[in-house]
């Protein structure tokens, strides 16, 4: 892991503060120690990189692309402020340009005889089903004995994180290779996990924030001064909602289809895992024949290019599950994000699940 150089602890002896008071909760959690220490130091060299974005927007060496996303970037985030009443905190008034174009691997895992994640527990956010490393040795390590276990499993990279307001999230040079749509959407989602995030409800959590990221993009882009719903960005950015919805009308049909295969009593595990190939193959027929065409923007390529398991068919679902519904919902709310997040966000302590607030069946 990258060393923890002697002028960073100086500089960031709040934030450590807090930093080694969730370590210490995690190590009494059962967490691996030198998995915390290593993810701290990542976590505390990020966070001694931090420049102010106007600071870097002024700075003469910053190249053009990287000063008019920067500049969007603030715009979006006082939108998600003031329009969608967001809490965002401190996050994203900072940059951070990293050393690599990946920010840290995601671990996922899953039994390969049903649909069940592997699930680690943590402090705050309570379980979730993936686990991230800041080192790709690291996590290919944790992959192996994932798979040596019986465990199907998926390693991706990402490109951003959420600290749910624990530390002043700064943007990170990862998220500038995408397009400005995609960039807004980015800070969006990452933004209302600050607003809203229900402890061992990481589906509904990832889910509501892919909700938010797009239609407030859409809403950002159509709405913006000198944009307008006819603006380029405008249409891209509601076309790329859209996509989304489809896709995941598509996933959670392939989801209870696994479901029902597994739940047969006259199969053994072994005949689930070895039928299971056939529901894969001829889902991905499916996609490439009835579903892709339909998209407008979108490809979601990696579906047919990573080899299918139950792994990564669930880390897909916690993005995109329901999206459907999300997009009833919006429209029950007059197509207004903000008074949708905030009917959401007014009624999650009241049911224990919290996609029970949604129309089903949309």
């Amino acid at each position: 892991m990258r060393r923890l150089e002697g002028t960073v602890a100086a500089r960031l002896s709040p934030g450590l503060a807090r930093g080694l008071a969730l370590g210490v909760a995690l190590l009494l959690a059962g967490c691996s120690p030198l998995y915390v220490i290593e993810a701290g130091i990542a976590e505390a060299k990020i966070l001694a990189a931090r420049r102010p974005i106007p600071e870097v927007i002024l700075d003469p060496s910053t190249d053009a692309r990287t000063r008019g996303l920067l500049t969007i970037a603030m715009e979006a985030r006082a939108f998600a402020a003031e329009e969608l009443e967001l809490d965002v905190g401190d996050s994203y008034t900072s940059f951070t340009r990293l050393e690599s174009d990946t920010l840290a691997h995601i671990l996922s895992g899953a039994r390969r005889d049903r649909l069940e994640a592997r699930t680690w527990w943590f402090p705050i956010v309570g379980r979730v089903p993936y686990k991230g490393y800041f080192d790709l040795d690291d996590a290919l390590e944790a992959q192996r004995e994932l798979e040596a276990d019986g465990w199907d499993s998926y390693l991706r990279p990402t490109a951003a994180f959420s600290t749910l307001g624990w530390f002043a999230d700064p943007l990170l040079s990862t998220l500038l290779r995408q397009d400005d749509v995609d960039l807004v959407e980015s800070i969006l989602h990452e933004l209302s996990h600050n607003h809203l995030f229900v402890p061992g409800q990481v589906t509904f959590n990832e889910s509501f924030a892919t909700f938010v990221g797009r239609t407030g993009a859409a809403q950002f882009f159509c709405t913006r001064p000198g944009s307008g719903p006819d603006s380029v960005k405008c249409v891209r950015a509601r076309a790329r909602w859209r996509d989304e919805v489809r896709f995941s009308r598509f996933l959670d049909g392939l989801i209870e289809e696994l479901r029902a295969r597994y739940g047969r009593s006259d199969l053994t595990s072994e005949e689930k895992i070895h039928r299971r190939e056939d529901v894969f193959a001829g889902s991905q027929q499916r996609f490439r024949t009835e579903v892709q065409p339909t998209f407008e923007v979108l490809s979601f390529g990696s579906f047919l290019t990573v080899p299918l398991n139950n792994a990564t068919l669930l880390s897909r679902m916690v993005y995109y599950h329901r999206l459907y519904d999300f997009d009833a919902f919006l429209e029950a709310q007059g197509d207004d994000v903000a008074a949708a997040v905030a009917a959401l966000a007014e009624r999650v302590d009241e049911v224990a699940d919290p996609f029970a607030l949604l129309p089903s069946g949309s």
